[in-house]
């Protein structure tokens, strides 16, 4: 069993690991701590969806690009123990995918202005490829929606993981 935390840096600092979101982060500290499972995974909800674009795009550079590997690991680094394997799908991708989702980063950033956004646990480096694909041609206005989807499923991952730390 994991033990609780109750000092407001480190509740706030597993928060942040979870979610780079300032807004999110502080909003959930409010609720600190949280009687059930239930009610963390419930507020870490509606305080994402509450959330506005710019807080969304705040959240999304806290995140490697699909697929780099040396960012994952120097970058991220203190988040690595929720992050982990997350983009597990690319350690055995071939050379020739990894440029075509390094291609497609490259030409979604452009288009959009933030990194892909998708949650890749459980995916495989062609099943990315397939989604950035698919969502390459999509409008801003929703592509942003879709973005903001992918990383609260990413949130409630990295939570799931810390919940016992939380309750």
């Amino acid at each position: 069993m994991t033990d609780k935390i109750s000092d407001r840096e480190n509740i706030i600092k597993e928060l942040s690991d979870c979610c780079g979101s300032g807004k999110w982060v502080s909003g959930m500290y409010e609720h600190y701590p949280f009687k059930t499972e239930e009610k963390l995974f419930y507020e870490a909800e509606r305080i994402w969806l509450s959330l506005n674009e710019s807080d969304w795009l705040e959240a999304f550079l806290h995140h490697p690009k699909i697929g780099d590997i040396n960012s994952l690991r120097e970058k991220f680094s203190s988040s690595k123990h929720l992050a982990e394997n997350e983009q597990a799908g690319v350690n055995d991708a071939s050379p020739e995918t990894l440029h075509e989702l390094a291609r497609f980063n490259e030409e979604y950033e452009k288009k959009f202005g933030y990194i892909f956004i998708v949650c890749a646990t459980g995916k495989s480096a062609e099943e990315m490829l397939d989604i950035i694909r698919s969502r390459i041609g999509n409008e801003k206005e929703n592509e942003i929606l879709t973005a903001m989807k992918e990383q609260s499923k990413i949130t409630q991952i990295r939570l799931n993981k810390i919940k016992d730390k939380l309750l």
